[in-house]
């Protein structure tokens, strides 16, 4: 939604990132901070917060041929979907590189697809260019989506009686519901989640993405490019039991091939991992900002955070060749990644060009991403294998 404003953001304390406008990160809107970012962050531990995410743009796919329709079009499996499911799905182009990100929850016979507000309308225009002689009717829904983040069983599932669904989220953060509001109940709603008895804080978008970067989870402008495919950002792919956007196991889809091919063949040329960034440096490199390693470039700042533990983090869109990440599908015992160190250029006008160095998160990277069936198979062809 262009120029969206919260109501929320006449909140005593609410604050919007001064340069929301001009950052990769979908943040204009709402607000970013309620005076304390890291307090907040806390909240989250000791009880839960309620985060005001309602700048995304919510679409409602509706009819009998919804299910076979989305199914057709999105990664993730959707003609059997049941009434409830909730999951993220990708849009791809022909070469498998992402082109829309959107959680989707099924209510009834509709659908209900949220995506950041920059992807909103060009991903409107996709589905309703696709209609052809579907019975569907695609169109924008006016909802804002509140998130309530906190520790499993510190409070009970929110559930305004204004919501149009509530969705529990699978990924790998702290336990995450989505709940949908008529944009104008907004405010009642958000004040009722965190009234006195709730047991829910106020908490702005900093807070979430602190949480959405420790989970490895990326939003698409500002830690995926035009380039990437599912695979760089492996939470994207369904596997463990983990939903994921990508249901590697569904019917034909547009950017398929790609899929399976890296699934069964080979690796993704970069991965999606976590980095921290040298707080004491004067200044912060912005998203989007190149990475280099011995004087060549290897990769791309994502979104940067400040968590209340870690300090600034980010995520980074960095090549496989730099991560040192054993290649064999069987790798020997002790071969490990070692520690990586990054570089990455930044600076403004009064502190001039200085390099701000970002060690990789061992943890984010996979140890052993398992045997490609399809590689095995080539290589038994080819004699390979006895």
């Amino acid at each position: 939604m262009k120029n969206y404003r919260s109501p929320l953001l006449s909140f005593n304390g609410a604050a919007e990132l001064p340069d929301a406008t001009s950052t990769l990160i979908d943040a204009a809107g709402v607000p970013s901070h309620y005076g304390d970012p890291l307090r907040e962050q806390r909240f989250v531990e000791r009880g839960g917060v309620a985060v005001d995410r309602s700048h995304r743009c919510v679409i409602r796919v509706a009819g009998p041929d919804a299910p076979v329709f989305l199914n057709n079009l999105l990664s993730q499996k959707l003609d059997d979907a049941p009434v409830g499911f909730s999951a993220a799905a990708c849009d791809l182009d022909m070469q498998g590189h992402i082109l829309h990100h959107a959680d989707i929850t099924r209510v009834g016979d509709t659908f209900y697809l949220d995506t950041p507000s920059y992807a909103g309308q060009s991903f409107l225009d996709y589905l309703t260019k696709m209609i052809f002689w579907s019975e569907v009717t695609v169109e924008e829904a006016d909802l804002g989506i509140i998130t309530v983040l906190g520790a499993p069983g510190s409070f009970a599932v929110p559930e305004p009686v204004e919501a149009v669904f509530t969705r529990e989220v699978d990924w790998a953060g702290p336990r995450r519901i989505d709940i949908a509001v008529p944009r104008e109940q907004l405010a009642d709603a958000y004040r009722t989640l965190t009234g006195p008895d709730s047991g829910l804080e106020r908490a702005g978008l900093m807070a979430f993405t602190a949480e959405r970067v420790k989970a490895l989870e990326p939003e698409q402008r500002a830690d995926l490019d035009e380039k990437s495919i599912p695979h760089e950002a492996p939470t994207l792919i369904a596997r463990g039991g983990h939903l994921g956007a990508v249901h590697l196991n569904k019917g034909c889809y547009r950017g398929q091939e790609t899929v399976a091919r890296v699934e069964n063949l080979g690796r993704s040329p970069r991965l999606l991992v976590l980095v921290h960034l040298d707080g004491s440096a004067p200044a912060e490199p912005a998203a989007g900002s190149p990475i280099t390693m011995g004087g060549r470039t290897v990769g791309r700042l994502g979104t940067v955070a400040h968590d209340c533990d870690y300090g600034p983090i980010a995520l980074a869109l960095v090549k496989r060749s730099a991560l040192n990440i054993p290649t064999s599908d069987a790798p020997q015992a002790g071969q490990t990644p070692a520690g990586i160190t990054l570089e990455i250029e930044a600076g403004d006008e009064e502190n001039g060009t200085m390099t701000v160095t970002a060690a990789v998160d061992i943890d984010s990277l996979p140890a052993d991403e398992g045997e490609r069936a399809g590689r095995r198979a080539v290589d038994k062809l080819r004699g390979r294998e006895r």
